[in-house]
C-alpha cells in the first residue's frame, strides 16, 4: 500500500509544463554562465597584461563574449520540449548536436578570420565547459523528474475511447510522465479487464476506496458519454478531499502537443478558438511585424543564394527554376506559392497532389538536397512579404488535397483560421504526411498551434526549425 499522506503532499509541488520549461532554461542559463566565468578565468590566466582582473573583464573581453550563455540557450531550444526533456537519450543527443554545431561554427570562424581577431581559447573553453556543465545539470533534472513522477499516482475515470486514447499517448512517452495506477468505469462488462496492461479497478462506488488504498494523487476525467449522478458525486468528493482533477483533452494536449480530433464535439472549434490568441488583433499585428522584419532579412539571403541555386537546378534538370502552384491560404483564399523546382519537370510538379513520398522518383538529385535543407522554400519569403503566408503556421495545401482531406479528416478546415506558414508546430514534430492517417495526425498538431499560438511560441518554432535545417531533416 502506498503512503497516501506522502503522495498527496508531494503532489502539491508538481510543476506545470511551462514551469518545468522555465526551470530547464534557468538551469541551462546558470550552467552556461558558470561556463562563461570558467572561460574568462582560463583565458585571463594566459594574459600577461591583465590577468583575471576587472580591467580584463572591461577592456580585454569583447561585449559579444558575454552573450555566449544566451546564444548557448538558444541553440538548446530543441531540447526544451518538456515531453522529451525527461528522456535521457533525447537529452544527450540534443546536447551532443549543440556541441557539434558549436564546434563547426567555431572552426569556421577560427580559419576564416585573421589570427588574434577572435578569443579562440576563451570560446573553446566556453564550449567545452558549457557542454559538460549542461550535461551535469540535465542529468540531475532527469533523475529528479523520474523521482517526482513516481510519486504522482494517477487514476483515469472512463475506460472507453477517450481513456484508451490517453493511455496510448502515455505509452509513447519514455519515461512515463507519472505512475498510471489504472482506470475505473461503470460498465460492468469492463470490470476486471485491462487496457494495454492497465487494470480496470472498479466503478464509481469504489472510487474512494481505490484512492485510499492506491495512494492516488490525481484523477483524469475521460468520460465522453453523459455522466451519471453517482459518478459525479464520487468525483466531487474526491476533489474536495484534495485529489487533483484534470480533463482528458487538457492532459492529452499537455502530454502530446496535439489536439485529440477524434474525441471532440462538433462545436469545439467555436468554443476553443473564438476568444483565443490567434484571433486577437495584438497577436496578428505582432506576428505581421515579425514576418516583415524576418522577411526583409530573408530577402537579402534569397538575393544572395538564388543565382547559385538557380544555376545548379538549370545544370541538373533545365528550366524552369522557379515553380508556382495554387494553394489555399487563410479563409480558403487561393494564392500562388513560389518554390525552387525540385522535381524533374513541370508536369511532375503538377502531379504533387498525389503527395510526395519517401524516395519519390520524381525528385531530382539537386531537388533532394534542396528539400532536405528546406532551401527549396526560400522563394516563399515573397509570399510572406505579400501577406499571403506567415513564417509560422500550418502547411498550405492544394485545392485537390483540401477537398479530399475535408471529407476524410474531422476539423480539417480549421487549419485555415490562420495564415499558412513556411514552418510550423506540425512541421517540427511530424514528417511529411503520405496518408490520410498521417494527415490527421499533423492536423492534431496544427490545431494545437492554432489554439495556443503566441509570439513566444512562434519564436520557439523558428529556432527549432533552424535545428531541423542544420540536421537536413526535410524530405
Amino acid at each position: 500500500m502506498t503512503n497516501k499522506t506522502e503522495s498527496t503532499y508531494n503532489a502539491k509541488f508538481r510543476l506545470k509544463p511551462s514551469e518545468q520549461r522555465f526551470i530547464i532554461v534557468l538551469g541551462d542559463l546558470i550552467a552556461s554562465s558558470l561556463a562563461l566565468l570558467i572561460a574568462l578565468y582560463v583565458w585571463a590566466s594566459g594574459d600577461s597584461w591583465y590577468r583575471f582582473t576587472v580591467e580584463f573583464l572591461k577592456y580585454r573581453a569583447p561585449t559579444w563574449f558575454y552573450l555566449l550563455p544566451i546564444i548557448w540557450v538558444i541553440l538548446l531550444v530543441d531540447t526544451y520540449d518538456t515531453r522529451k526533456s525527461i528522456n535521457l537519450h533525447h537529452t544527450l543527443r540534443g546536447i551532443g548536436m549543440v556541441f557539434l554545431i558549436s564546434v563547426v561554427i567555431y572552426l569556421v570562424i577560427y580559419f576564416a578570420l585573421e589570427p588574434n581577431s577572435l578569443p579562440r581559447l576563451g570560446v573553446a573553453v566556453f564550449i567545452l565547459a558549457a557542454t559538460l556543465l549542461t550535461l551535469i545539470w540535465r542529468l540531475i533534472y532527469v533523475r529528479s523528474f523520474a523521482s517526482v513522477s513516481k510519486q504522482q499516482r494517477v487514476l483515469i475515470i472512463g475506460a472507453g475511447k477517450a481513456g484508451t486514447a490517453l493511455i496510448e499517448v502515455i505509452a509513447e512517452l519514455d519515461p512515463p510522465p507519472f505512475q498510471l495506477v489504472g482506470l475505473i468505469d461503470d460498465d460492468p462488462s469492463k470490470l476486471g479487464s485491462n487496457i494495454n496492461g492497465f487494470p480496470i479497478l472498479g466503478n464509481h462506488q469504489s472510487l474512494a476506496e481505490i484512492i485510499s488504498n492506491q495512494g492516488i494523487t490525481d484523477i483524469i476525467l475521460a468520460i465522453t458519454n453523459e455522466m451519471n449522478h453517482g459518478m459525479f458525486q464520487s468525483i466531487l468528493s474526491a476533489q474536495e478531499s484534495g485529489i487533483n482533477l484534470a480533463s482528458m483533452p487538457d492532459t492529452y494536449e499537455s502530454l502530446s502537443g496535439r489536439v485529440p480530433i477524434g474525441l471532440l464535439e462538433s462545436d469545439w472549434i467555436v468554443r476553443a478558438f473564438l476568444d483565443r490568441t490567434p484571433t486577437s488583433g495584438f497577436y496578428r499585428l505582432a506576428k505581421r511585424a515579425m514576418d516583415l522584419f524576418l522577411g526583409l532579412i530573408g530577402l537579402v539571403g534569397l538575393a544572395l543564394l538564388s543565382p547559385l541555386i538557380a544555376l545548379v537546378i538549370f545544370l541538373d534538370s533545365g528550366r524552369p527554376v522557379i515553380f508556382t502552384q495554387e494553394r489555399l491560404g487563410r479563409g480558403g483564399i487561393a494564392y500562388k506559392i513560389f518554390k525552387f523546382r525540385t522535381m524533374k519537370s513541370k508536369s511532375d510538379m503538377e502531379k504533387e497532389a498525389l503527395i510526395t513520398t519517401t524516395n519519390d522518383p520524381r525528385i531530382t538529385r539537386v531537388g533532394s538536397f534542396l528539400r532536405k535543407s528546406h532551401l527549396d522554400e526560400l522563394p516563399q519569403i515573397v509570399n510572406v512579404l505579400r501577406g499571403e503566408m506567415s513564417f509560422v503556421g500550418p502547411r498550405s495545401e492544394r485545392v485537390e488535397l483540401v477537398r479530399i482531406f475535408q471529407r476524410e479528416v474531422p476539423f480539417y478546415r480549421a487549419r485555415m483560421l490562420v495564415k499558412p506558414g513556411i514552418t510550423g508546430w506540425a512541421q517540427i514534430h511530424q514528417p511529411y504526411a503520405e496518408t490520410v492517417e498521417e494527415t490527421a495526425l499533423k492536423l492534431q498538431y496544427d490545431l494545437y498551434y492554432i489554439e495556443h499560438a503566441s509570439v513566444l511560441m512562434d519564436i520557439n518554432i523558428l529556432l527549432r526549425t533552424v535545428g531541423s535545417v542544420l540536421g537536413l531533416k526535410g524530405r
